[in-house]
């Protein structure tokens, strides 16, 4: 069997991604981190809350990008909805691009 770090991210980063589990992988995540049964105990000094670090890190982090990634969708919604009828009703009127320069 193939295990490596990057597979297993990626796994967990496509099950953030799917609204189908997001809710259950957030939950587990949230139960691994309190719960005293890690991949490296938390009574170990630095090492044990290394893992557990790591998987909140990965979390907010994915998450954030989830969340950003459905603000983007809503916000290209609602900015092509409006692109489209200010287009329409200035159909008929010429539109010139002007760019700025700068005069020492």
């Amino acid at each position: 069997m193939n295990f490596s770090i990057q597979a297993v991210y990626n796994w967990y980063r496509n099950l953030l991604r799917n609204p189908k589990y997001r809710w259950w992988v957030i939950l587990g995540t949230l139960l691994y981190f309190v719960s005293p049964f890690d991949v490296l105990p938390d009574f170990f000094p630095i090492v044990g809350e290394l893992d557990d670090v790591f998987l909140l890190t990965l979390l907010v982090t994915e998450m954030s990008q989830v969340v950003i990634e459905g603000f983007k969708a809503r916000k290209g919604d609602v900015d092509t909805t409006a692109a489209n009828t200010a287009e329409t009703s200035t159909s008929n009127a010429d539109t010139i691009d002007v760019d700025a320069v700068s005069v020492k």
